[in-house]
């Protein structure tokens, strides 16, 4: 085995693959050997993704849709014989004022967030049972530890998804399986940020995008946003035999803003 990569000859899905955080993440698990799954709802960024990759293979995928959930976990296994890793990363933010937001689109980011991740946990902790191996990783946030400014549906959905993670830990103990979180900081220069949140920010809190970037560095202790790379980094941890004593955990990385 090559010592230098961490994850030599793992199968691994990541959703939410296309681009931004998961794409960093489908890269770098390449990157530490693995054979990857790129699945996301956008199938021709997905593909782009995948093409780019040593060995993997991209997925269309709407992580609300059951079929679709199971026939992603079913093309893994087809494909490269098992399934060790899921990084359950598709997610969406809309941000408004609570006495202001609509019910479809608090229904829309429940099913995406929480139901989504639930469909993904479930099909892939089946294979992994069975095999009495695997670890599966949310991609959860500091929302999921702590309340949200006028974000109440995101950090709502970031709970509960702590919550399917501490108790499928408990269930899957059992079976060798772990099952952990990741709590990233805000990642200020991704595209979530830059197309979109320092928009959305600046106009629910009455202020300049610039502003708004400054505001978030500020609460940061460390006083940088948080990189791609500090949580890929966390990732090839939780998904190596180097925290094969850790499971139920959700793990903050937020240069010190969130600790607990």
């Amino acid at each position: 085995m090559n010592n230098s990569k961490m994850l030599e000859g793992k199968v691994a899905i990541v959703t939410g693959a296309a681009q931004g955080l998961g794409e960093a993440l489908a890269r770098r698990l390449d990157k530490e050997g693995c054979k990857v799954v790129v699945a996301d709802i956008n199938y021709e960024k997905a593909k782009e993704v995948a093409d780019s990759l040593t060995n993997a293979i991209a997925f269309e995928v709407d992580v609300t849709d059951e079929e679709q959930v199971d026939a992603m976990v079913k093309a893994a296994v087809d494909t490269y014989g098992t399934l060790d890793i899921l990084v359950s990363n598709a997610a969406i933010l809309i941000a408004m004022p609570t006495t202001e937001f609509p019910l479809d689109k608090w229904k829309k980011m429940m099913d995406v967030n929480i139901t989504g991740y639930f469909l993904c946990a479930r099909a892939a902790a089946r294979v992994m049972a069975e095999n009495r191996k695997g670890t599966i990783i949310q991609i959860n946030s500091k929302s999921g530890k702590k309340g949200s400014y006028k974000n109440a549906a995101y950090a709502t959905s970031k709970f509960a998804g702590i919550g399917l993670t501490q108790s499928l830990a408990l269930e899957m103990a059992e079976y060798g399986v772990r099952v952990n979180a990741i709590c990233p900081g805000n990642l200020l220069d991704s595209p979530l940020w830059v197309n979109s949140l320092y928009k959305q920010y600046a106009r629910n809190q009455g202020i300049t995008e610039e502003e708004v970037r400054q505001k978030y560095l500020n609460q940061v202790p460390m006083k940088r946003g948080c990189t791609y790379d500090d949580v890929a980094n966390v990732m090839v941890f939780l998904a190596s035999d180097q925290s094969s004593y850790m499971t139920g955990q959700a793990i903050n990385v937020t240069g010190g803003q969130e600790m607990r």
